[in-house]
């Protein structure tokens, strides 16, 4: 792997530091460099302290690591909190004029460039480019074509004026010239550049490519961390296509108002955060009793309660498998990379209709407000399968009629799937209910009625088992002794720590689940290994609960719950640790 460099930019939320990130996240990416970022911020909207961190190669990277090259910090705290990932010959990029950072003091193996931010931000036109300076500065360091960073400028103020464009790109060659004039020092950076061209995106971002891709014409949500963005996304893009995005006034008017848009035959979906799924369980329900396909986003964040609403977990896989009162059919899909979320967004659409179920596609905060490049064939949407189910139309609905003449929509069938008849197909009316029905919808209390519907509805399940590939992917040594289970954006770090566990001559197969409901038996893979691990973020272990249940067969669990991501050096750590206390025990 070519060498990789990594970047950050540190200050108090309102202090600009997510646009800085994205503006030099984006100028890397048009330079033909891989990039993932990562994000630490507070829940506010000024004060805490927030960081954006880029790390970046010519050669795809897919975690963060503890190693920081370059630091912007605008507050003394940047470095305290970073102090960990700096190292000898770091450099940290500091304004000493301003009041705070008069007096901070740089550790001696470490490079401090005192730079006047403020001051030449006003020169160029504005104290607000103070930020746009130091990028300018960080390019001189890294050396790094600045006419890459003018490109990025570009994208993200073209809306505002050429004046202020320009003014940006003069702010950024105010800042690459003093650091070259005032500092005869040779850094040890070279950002090589290439021709490729990369696609940035997160994992919300991706969703919400992947809905419009799959034809969905209706979104309803409220705003809350760390999902918003999904609504963001589609906000301005659906409308292109003919649809619609409601901000509903809280989580069950969202929920709700999706299932009414279903319900009328339209693809539709909400998005929201742990909180929001308490909210709206008790429709969760009425989905599946009534036979609705309907996809609910869930972007975990720490809870329970508010939690840490802006930190990472995955805590949430119980609720999603058992949540609701009653016994409710449903899958859970958790996309594993950033570009999954895209298509295992499009089969969350495809699941839905065609076996006429909820489906929980469920991401986290580090995969949702995580950027990453892909080149555009990722993203092919000439391969985007759209299968709309067991739809009858005026030529096939006599085959599903009752003897009184009524459209059976909850007909009792071999696979489970009932026939779905759109809002206008002739003798198609009906109806659905939350109550116990028979096969035309009708309210029922007949026992033997109850006993159909609920095997019939259950049944789907197991006809999805059959029909659908709930494989995981594998990687690493396909013949190792020991087997890493992980499920959700663990994926990426786990990845690169199976390479550097690999150079330290420690062999690893590592098995990523993108599919909690319906999952795959991995009784024979468990049985084949010596070792078997499940790495994942909450304290109670709640997928390695599953794959106990599975396979009945203990494992070893790595767990992460203090609201930070996995890095991929820390996890390979994680990993020798565990083996070796299984050699000692």
């Amino acid at each position: 792997m070519a060498a990789d460099f990594n970047w950050a930019v540190g200050g108090e939320a309102g202090d600009g530091i997510d646009s800085t990130g994205k503006i030099f996240a984006q100028a890397l990416s048009r330079a033909g460099r891989h990039v993932f970022t990562s994000k630490d911020f507070a829940s506010r909207i000024r004060g805490g302290y927030t960081a954006y961190k880029v790390r970046t190669s010519v050669d795809k990277v897919q975690s963060v690591v503890d190693r920081l090259d370059v630091l912007i910090a605008l507050t003394p705290r940047t470095i305290e909190e970073n102090l960990d990932e700096l190292h000898e010959g770091s450099v940290i990029i500091y304004d000493g004029e301003r009041t705070t950072m008069q007096d901070v003091e740089i550790p001696d193996e470490m490079i401090g460039l005192d730079v006047p931010l403020k001051s030449l931000a006003e020169d160029a036109g504005g104290a607000i480019m103070r930020n746009v300076v130091a990028l300018g500065a960080a390019c001189e360091v890294a050396e790094f074509p600045i006419e890459n960073l003018d490109s990025a400028l570009e994208k993200r103020f073209k809306d505002k004026g050429q004046k202020l464009v320009d003014n940006n790109k003069e702010a950024a060659r105010a800042g690459q010239s003093y650091v070259a004039e005032e500092y005869d020092h040779e850094f040890d950076y070279d950002l090589e550049t290439t021709d490729e061209d990369y696609v940035l995106l997160n994992g919300d971002e991706a969703i919400g490519m992947g809905a419009i891709a799959a034809g969905c014409r209706f979104y309803a949500g409220y705003p809350i961390t760390p999902a918003t963005d999904v609504m963001t996304y589609l906000t301005g893009r659906i409308e292109r296509y003919g649809g619609h995005v409601v901000q509903a006034e809280d989580e069950l008017s969202a929920i709700n108002m999706a299932l009414g848009a279903a319900r009328g035959g339209a693809r539709a979906m909400t998005a929201t955060s742990g909180p929001g799924i308490d909210l709206m369980t008790e429709t969760f329900g009425l989905i599946a009793t009534s036979e609705t396909p309907l996809v609910i986003c869930n972007v975990m964040r720490s809870g329970p309660s508010t939690g840490m609403p802006t930190k990472q977990e995955q805590g949430d896989l119980n609720g999603m498998l058992y949540g609701g009162h009653g016994e409710v059919p449903r899958f859970v899909l958790a996309p594993t990379t950033i570009d999954e979320c895209f298509w295992k967004t499009v089969e969350a659409f495809n699941l839905a209709e065609k076996y006429q179920l909820p489906v929980y596609l469920t991401a986290d905060l580090s995969m949702a407000v995580t950027e990453q490049t892909f080149s555009p064939e990722t993203f092919d949407m000439d391969e985007v399968e759209i299968d709309r189910g067991k739809v009858v139309d005026e030529t096939t609905i006599d085959d599903h009629m009752s003897d009184s003449g009524g459209f059976q929509p909850h007909e009792i069938t071999d696979d489970g799937i009932s026939p779905r008849a759109f809002p206008g197909t002739a003798d198609g009316a009906h109806m659905s209910t939350g109550l116990e029905h028979d096969e035309q919808g009708r309210r029922t209390e007949d026992t033997d009625m109850r006993v159909e519907q609920v095997d019939k509805r259950n049944r789907k399940v197991e006809t999805a088992r059959e029909r659908e590939d709930w494989s995981p992917r594998e990687f690493g040594d396909a013949d190792a002794d020991t087997l890493v289970i992980t499920w959700g954006s663990n994926e990426g770090a786990l990845a690169e720590a199976v390479e550097f566990l690999a150079d330290e001559g420690i062999d690893v197969r590592v098995l990523s689940v993108p599919y909690v409901f319906p999952r795959p038996d991995l009784s024979e893979d468990v049985a084949a290994a010596e070792t078997t691990v499940v790495v994942e973020c909450n304290e109670q272990g709640q997928f390695a609960d599953l794959v106990e249940h599975d396979v009945l067969e203990r494992v070893d669990r790595i767990n992460k719950y203090n609201g930070v991501r996995f890095k991929a050096d820390e996890l390979a750590d994680d990993i020798k640790a565990t083996l070796a206390e299984g050699v000692e025990a």
